[in-house]
């Protein structure tokens, strides 16, 4: 049976990141994609320019419409934007409770730019944290999470996924990726313990949408039955060859996407 899974975020028209990046994610991961959207973004390979929040009750419409007639195997969510929105998601998923709900807590765009109101941040730890399975916080977010500063070391990582886990999700994934050097680690803590992700830096400016990949993959790995050690895993390594392979695209002068599709485009006969 082919598992549904849901994505709530924003819309990203040059098509690495937010929606667009997911649907792109399900797909290679073997799942049947759907989106509520929460915003409308103006951006491109070099940034984002402008942000069109939707309404709350749309949003909450969107998810109900989909849970009144699909069986939703999975929740991804993405950028939640603001306060009101961050209320309108868990309003929306409080009576949806045990499914597995991957959080990625969209604060920053690659480029820079700021996707959440910062009055958000307490709804999201206090609303959405508890209901999440797994939450997947770079090393910036996860400060932000916690009123911290970043982290700078494994050590510094460990101890904020620990605390993070104390406001509520069941596992937490925290992404080295900031960390300097060569190496670029990442920890899960869980019911299972503590388990570190090894990988090396991959040198490439093609790294947009990451994150909104990476927990789209494990959302789709989690819907298949998968445990979150295993989910993340396996994501880490498509997205791994996603990432290694997004020369292959020509896409923008900025920071291009990824190659979601690495496995299935036969690129030479592309060519």
């Amino acid at each position: 049976m082919i598992r549904n899974v849901l994505s709530i975020a924003g819309s990203d028209p040059s098509g690495g990141a937010g929606i667009q990046a997911d649907l792109k994610a399900f797909s290679a991961r073997g799942v049947y994609g759907m989106a509520a959207l929460t915003a409308l973004t103006v951006q491109n390979t070099q940034g984002v320019s402008a942000v069109h929040v939707a309404p709350p009750d749309f949003v909450t419409e969107q998810i109900r419409m989909i849970f009144a007639d699909v069986r939703v195997d999975a929740v991804k969510i993405g950028m939640i934007a603001n306060a009101a929105i961050a209320e309108a998601v868990a309003g929306a998923l409080e009576t949806h409770r045990g499914m597995p709900i991957v959080l990625d807590p969209v604060m920053v765009a690659k480029g820079g730019a700021s996707l959440l109101d910062p009055r958000a941040v307490a709804v999201l730890t206090t609303r959405l944290l508890p209901l999440a399975t797994l939450i997947t916080p770079n090393l910036p977010e996860a400060a932000a999470l916690l009123g911290e500063p970043e982290a700078t070391d494994r050590a510094t990582m460990e101890a904020q996924a620990l605390r993070l886990r104390v406001l509520g999700p069941a596992a937490v994934l925290v992404k080295g990726g900031h960390l300097g050097g060569t190496e670029s680690p990442d920890v899960l803590v869980s019911d299972g313990g503590t388990h570190w992700f090894e990988a090396p830096r991959i040198q490439t400016k093609n790294t947009h949408g990451t994150g909104c990949s990476l927990s789209s993959a494990i959302a789709a790995e989690l819907a298949k039955g998968s445990a979150p050690a295993e989910a993340v895993s396996a994501a880490k390594a498509w997205l791994a060859g996603a990432v290694a392979a997004a020369g292959d695209l020509s896409v923008g002068t900025g920071h291009g996407p990824v190659h979601h599709f690495h496995a299935l485009w036969n690129m030479e006969r592309n060519r």
